[in-house]
């Protein structure tokens, strides 16, 4: 997902099923991305708990049909994004680092697949978001200002090298460093955490292609970023609720593309 900024310091200048096949009415995916996807949902049917040993990876791919290699795959994604564990000669286990957001305190496993809890995670989010740019604009410190002003310069440079790591690294820096101008620790986590479930999200349940957002969202940065700079908390928290409005939309349309191609 993007979301999505100018000089250094002030910026003003296929469906479930067998894995590997093409979904009648989207594009082809990974056979890895959709055993990623299955074994989630695995956890969760068998109500797997954070530092629960899981079936083999033998095991795993007779129950689903695969490969083994497809399986290793899967489980390269699960521990990339913090929700599998594997450790050599000792097996699969369900990752114990939950997060604020994990499983034993919010009621399941967030599952990307599920584009009703992605939705609710963009109203968590903006919630959030509108909360620490109104803050920022009252306790940003020069620093943090710098803070704020680089990473929407790292974001901007990202978009216009085409390089999407350096833009995904200015996004979420980005809105970080709202968040720490916010001075309230409690909305430092909730954005950390929110925007880890989103990478998710993305990840698995997008494999990394929505992005048609970008242009707008360096754009958006810099309404947020010139409103903190200005003390001015509503027009920040409205900038932010735009930001986080149009990536929605941004999501809401890959989706589209992807169900009706």
């Amino acid at each position: 997902m993007t979301d999505g900024a100018l000089a250094p310091g002030d910026p003003t200048g296929a469906s479930p099923g067998q894995p590997g096949t093409t979904r009648a009415t989207g594009p082809y995916r990974p056979g890895y991305e959709l055993v990623a996807e299955q074994i989630l949902q695995l956890i969760a049917e068998l109500e797997l708990r954070p530092g629960d040993r899981m079936p083999t990876e033998n095991e795993l791919a007779a129950r689903m049909g695969t490969s083994r290699t497809v399986v290793r795959e899967a489980v390269k994604i699960l521990s990339a994004i913090g929700r599998v564990r594997a450790h050599k000669g000792r097996g699969l286990y369900v990752a114990d680092d939950e997060g604020m957001l994990g499983s034993s305190r919010w009621g399941g496993f967030f599952l990307p697949t599920d584009l009703d809890h992605v939705y609710m995670l963009f109203e968590f989010r903006r919630v959030q978001e509108t909360a620490a740019s109104r803050l920022a604009a009252i306790h940003a410190t020069p620093a943090e200002l710098r803070a704020i002003g680089d990473a929407a310069e790292t974001c901007r440079q990202g978009h216009v090298t085409e390089q999407v790591a350096l833009f995904d690294q200015g996004d979420d820096d980005f809105h970080l460093a709202v968040a720490a101008a916010s001075h309230n620790q409690f909305l430092v986590a909730a954005v950390r955490e929110a925007r880890r479930l989103q990478r998710q999200s993305s990840t698995i349940g997008l494999h990394g292609t929505v992005g048609g957002h970008a242009a707008e969202a360096v754009e958006e940065h810099l309404a947020i970023y010139r409103a903190i700079r200005d003390g001015d908390p509503e027009a920040a928290a409205h900038a932010a609720g735009v930001h986080i409005d149009n990536t929605l939309q941004d999501y809401r349309s890959e989706i589209q593309r992807r169900v009706f191609g």
